[in-house]
C-alpha cells in the first residue's frame, strides 16, 4: 500500500507547488484592500478571454449563479421549457425552476454521459404539445468532455432555442480545436475547489461572443445596475467573484495547461489498464476532456466499491439518482419514453481518483485493486 492515504482529488499537492505564489497574491489583495471587484478580477477575466478565445468573460460568485444570470438575461420564465439532461448535477435544472420556467428532462448517450441530440429533438415536440415554449437547452459537459455542441446547436437553431453550455466540469477542454467557452450562445463554468480549475471557495464565470448579451449579464450580476451606480435598470442579483479568489485563480491558471496534459496522461493510464475489464470513458470525435472525473460503468457497483474501500482506494458516485427521479424534480416533464439511460447509469457509474498529481506508482496500485475487484 501507499505510504500515505490515496486521495480522490489531491488539492494539497497543487498547493504545495504554488503556495508561495498564492500567499503573495493574497497579500497583494490585503495590501490594496479592494476586496470586491478589485483589479485582479478584471485581470483574471482578461486572461480567461485569452485562454478560451471568447470575446467576453465575466466572473461571478459560483457556477449556479452563472447559469441563472444567462437565463435571466434571455428573459426565461413561466411558460418556457428549458431542456436539461436527466443525468447531471441538480444546478443545471435548478436555475430554470428558480426562475419559474419548466425544467424538461431529456436522456443522455451511455458512452459519453452527455445529452442525446435525438432525445432533445423529440422533447421539443413534446414540450410544444404540452403548451410550453421551447426556450433554452442546457447541454452539460459531464465529467470533463464537451457535449456534441454542433449537433445540439443545429437542432436548437431550427427551433429558435437558445443554447447554454454548462461547462462546470469541462473548462480547459476542446472540441474541434475550439476551447470550451466558444460553443452555444453562452457558456458557464464553475471554480468550485474540486473542479479542474478551482479556487479556495466558490466562484464561476460566463463566456459569450455576444456583446449585447455580455452587457446585460454584467448588469444582472451587479444588482441590475445601469450607467449610474444607484440607477438599477433591471432585476439582478449579487453575484461577484471575490478579488481574493480571482487572485488565487490567476496563479492556478498559469499552471493549468500543464495540469491538463497531466490529466490526459492519468486518464490514458487508466484506460490502458482497465480496457476490457470495465466500461471506460469514450471521447467523441474531435474532443479533448478536462477529466474532472474518470468514470467507469460497472455492473456490480456496490461490491466493487466495498472492495476498493477495504483496500484504501476512495471512489465516488456521480450521480446516484437521475434528476427525473429526485423528490424535488420528478413532477417536471420528461421526453416521451422517459430517460432510461440516465436511470440506468445512476446505478452503474463509479468514479475513481483523478487529479494531475496522481503518480504512476500509486495509479498502478489503484488499477490493480480495481482490476481485482472488477474480476471477482
Amino acid at each position: 500500500m501507499s505510504a500515505s492515504p490515496i486521495q480522490f482529488i489531491d488539492l494539497g499537492a497543487q498547493q504545495a507547488l504554488i503556495r508561495d505564489k498564492i500567499d503573495a497574491a493574497i497579500a497583494r489583495v490585503l495590501d490594496h484592500g479592494q476586496y470586491i471587484m478589485g483589479p485582479e478580477v478584471r485581470e483574471f477575466e482578461q486572461q480567461l478571454q485569452e485562454f478560451t478565445g471568447a470575446s467576453h468573460a465575466l466572473g461571478c460568485a459560483n457556477g449556479t449563479d452563472a447559469l441563472a444570470i444567462v437565463l435571466m438575461a434571455w428573459g426565461v420564465g413561466p411558460g418556457d421549457a428549458v431542456f436539461v439532461p436527466s443525468f447531471t448535477y441538480v444546478a443545471s435544472a435548478e436555475v430554470a425552476g428558480m426562475l419559474g420556467a419548466t425544467p424538461f428532462f431529456v436522456d443522455v448517450i451511455e458512452e459519453t454521459f452527455n445529452i442525446d441530440p435525438a432525445s432533445f429533438e423529440q422533447a421539443i415536440e413534446d414540450a410544444k404539445a404540452q403548451g410550453l415554449n421551447p426556450a433554452a437547452v442546457v447541454p452539460v459537459d459531464l465529467f470533463g468532455q464537451p457535449a456534441d455542441a454542433p449537433a445540439v446547436q443545429k437542432i436548437a437553431d431550427a427551433h429558435g432555442i437558445k443554447v447554454l453550455v454548462d461547462a462546470a466540469q469541462s473548462f480547459g477542454a476542446t472540441l474541434h480545436n475550439r476551447r470550451v467557452g466558444n460553443w452555444g450562445h453562452a457558456t458557464t463554468t464553475s471554480f468550485f475547489p474540486a473542479k479542474p480549475l478551482g479556487c479556495y471557495g466558490d466562484g464561476g464565470a460566463i463566456f459569450t461572443n455576444d456583446a449585447d448579451l455580455a452587457k446585460v449579464m454584467d448588469s444582472i450580476r451587479l444588482h441590475g445596475k445601469g450607467r449610474e451606480k444607484y440607477d438599477n435598470v433591471r432585476i439582478g442579483m449579487n453575484s461577484r467573484l471575490d478579488t481574493i479568489q480571482a487572485a488565487i485563480l490567476k496563479e492556478k491558471l498559469a499552471i493549468f495547461p500543464a495540469e491538463l496534459e497531466a490529466r490526459d496522461r492519468v486518464a490514458a493510464r487508466y484506460t490502458d489498464a482497465l480496457e476490457g475489464i470495465a466500461r471506460t470513458p469514450k471521447l467523441i470525435d474531435g474532443a479533448t476532456s478536462a477529466w474532472a472525473q474518470y468514470t467507469l460503468i460497472v455492473e456490480d457497483r456496490d461490491a466493487v466499491q466495498a472492495k476498493c474501500k477495504e483496500a484504501g482506494v476512495p471512489t465516488m458516485i456521480y450521480y446516484p439518482m437521475a434528476l427525473s427521479q429526485q423528490t424535488g424534480y420528478k413532477h417536471y416533464p420528461a421526453v416521451s419514453g422517459g430517460t432510461p439511460v440516465s436511470h440506468s447509469l445512476s446505478g452503474r457509474v463509479l468514479s475513481v481518483p483523478m487529479h494531475p498529481y496522481l503518480e504512476g506508482s500509486v495509479q498502478r496500485e489503484i488499477t490493480s485493486i480495481l482490476g481485482s475487484a472488477l474480476s471477482s
